[in-house]
């Protein structure tokens, strides 16, 4: 009886402890050697979110905006002379560590915030007041 109970609990832990490894992660991933710096990837994610609105608002086929945002995306990163692969790693490598991307958007906030304040005065004026009072009722 104790042989089948040990066989059993055998069977039952084997999978378990091989299954163990794979749920970690390591400590802090390797930095990319093509890592792009938070000043250039900053103006890059506001222009890549402006860019995004734009296409949803185009109310052109969910296919046809893919398409144009994917072609537009390239055109923009190519003219920054960034490829994509390093925009990918470093989004990546960004995202990991939590408190980078928080102050990259932030920053990519503050810009499009100023941005729309130099179209249009007035809407930035309320919608200031309306984040100073939102953050002042937290």
């Amino acid at each position: 009886m104790k042989t089948i109970r040990r066989r059993c609990l055998g069977l039952l832990l084997a999978p378990l402890l091989l299954a163990l490894p794979a749920c970690q992660t390591p400590e802090d991933p390797p930095r990319p050697t093509d890592l792009l710096p938070k000043e250039k990837l900053i103006p890059l994610l506001a222009d890549l979110h402006v860019l995004e609105a734009r296409v949803e608002n185009s109310r052109l086929p969910v296919d046809s905006s893919r398409a144009l945002y994917q072609a537009q995306q390239k055109d923009l990163l190519w003219k920054r002379d960034i490829t994509d692969s390093a925009f990918q790693r470093s989004y990546r490598y960004y995202s990991i560590h939590g408190k980078d991307l928080d102050a990259i958007y932030g920053a990519v906030i503050d810009t499009l915030t100023k941005r729309e304040a130099h179209l249009d005065p007035k809407a930035a004026a309320a919608a200031e007041a309306e984040a100073k009072w939102s953050g002042a009722a937290k």
